[in-house]
């Protein structure tokens, strides 16, 4: 799926905002190298980077890549995939926001993360648990169901785990969990179009599989669909669920 970096950064600043917060739970100590995982367009690993810490960033989209390397020229961004990397240093931490949801082979992934880690080293990350955008996903999949589309409206897309499925999942390869949560964050979704554009930038997995004109049908039917649960007081939000861990590589 090739990504919008621009329709990212100008409607969807939010996923980056909150992974403010994230980066407090990570602590970063000056002199540590951090790997991030799903660097996007790069604004989290440029706050990393001002903790006085040497940041890598990944990404397997190439636009994201190219949008970071543009904006922050002095950090690494790599393309690449969280299932299938190698570097020849140990991090002292890896930091992931809003991206492992996107990732089939997590299994893969945590080994990968366990491998690049030094013993000690933590992983950090945030993204979508069990329930998150259920009300977007099931009025999406009806859609598209009932214009006779079955078979896209089936096709898997995201990885939404439960805490205790994750991070048992994390023991098995070789994590101490020392923090798991699993919350609603209910996120304010930006200008009249916010749920049209998050379905743009998000299903486009589905979407992309249309002719435009029945894409364009499918949104405005969703967006109708989820006006009673997903708008309120003039404002379209997204039903969140998040899953948030530190975890130590042991």
């Amino acid at each position: 799926m090739k990504w919008d970096a621009n329709l990212y950064d100008n409607n969807h600043s939010f996923v980056s905002k909150y992974g403010e917060d994230l980066i407090n739970v990570l602590g970063p100590a000056p002199g540590e190298i951090i790997l991030d995982i799903g660097s996007g367009s790069g604004d989290l690993a440029d706050l990393i980077v001002k903790r006085n810490v040497k940041v890598i960033g990944i990404d397997n989209s190439r636009e994201m890549v190219e949008a970071a390397r543009n904006k922050y020229p002095h950090i690494q961004f790599d393309i690449g995939s969280a299932s299938n990397f190698s570097y020849d240093i140990k991090f002292d931490a890896v930091f992931s926001n809003a991206t492992l949801h996107w990732v089939p082979d997590y299994e893969k992934a945590i080994t990968c993360i366990g491998n690049a880690l030094k013993t000690g080293g933590r992983f950090v990350a945030e993204f979508g648990g069990k329930g998150n955008v259920s009300n977007i996903t099931d009025a999406l999949k009806f859609q598209l169901i009932s214009k006779g589309y079955t078979a896209v409206a089936e096709s898997p897309l995201w990885y939404f785990p439960s805490l205790s499925e994750y991070t048992t999942l994390l023991e098995q390869k070789g994590f101490r969990v020392t923090f798991a949560a699993h919350f609603d964050r209910e996120t304010l979704l930006k200008g009249d179009d916010g749920m049209k554009n998050w379905l743009i930038m998000f299903g486009k997995s589905y979407l992309e599989k249309l002719e435009l004109n029945v894409a364009e049908e499918i949104i405005n039917r969703v967006e109708n669909q989820l006006r009673a649960t997903n708008f309120k007081n003039g404002n379209w939000y997204a039903d969140y669920v998040r899953l948030r861990f530190v975890a130590i590589k042991v």
